[in-house]
């Protein structure tokens, strides 16, 4: 069964590559940190979509956190001038869409 929220986050890798390799020329350690960020997105929505209970919501809680990361990371290679922000359209509308499904998974209407 498809998980849109796990097909998005792993778009979302997709489409950092190549601005995480021209972060990675002016700062190792932002490119890394964003990157492992991206990717803790798509590891915890894989496996929350496979646990249960109040650790599913966890997993997702921490796709969430990382989600977040990864635009606060952006937001600073931008600052520094190690991105044009305008470049950024496809991560930045992928981010946003991440961002909102994460949001419905764990705030669930009761």
């Amino acid at each position: 069964m498809a998980f849109d929220a796990l097909d998005t986050a792993v778009r979302l890798v997709a489409a950092l590559r190549e601005p995480l390799g021209r972060v990675q020329q002016h700062d190792r350690d932002l490119a890394s940190q964003a990157r492992r960020a991206a990717s803790s997105v798509a590891l915890n929505l894989g496996e929350g979509q496979r646990r249960g209970g109040r650790d599913r919501l966890q997993h997702f809680r921490i796709a969430a956190g990382s989600a977040a990361e990864v635009g606060v990371a952006l937001r600073v290679a931008v600052e520094w001038g190690f991105l044009d922000g305008a470049g950024l359209a496809e991560a930045r509308g992928l981010l946003d869409r991440v961002l909102a499904m994460t949001w419905r998974l764990t705030h669930p209407v009761r």
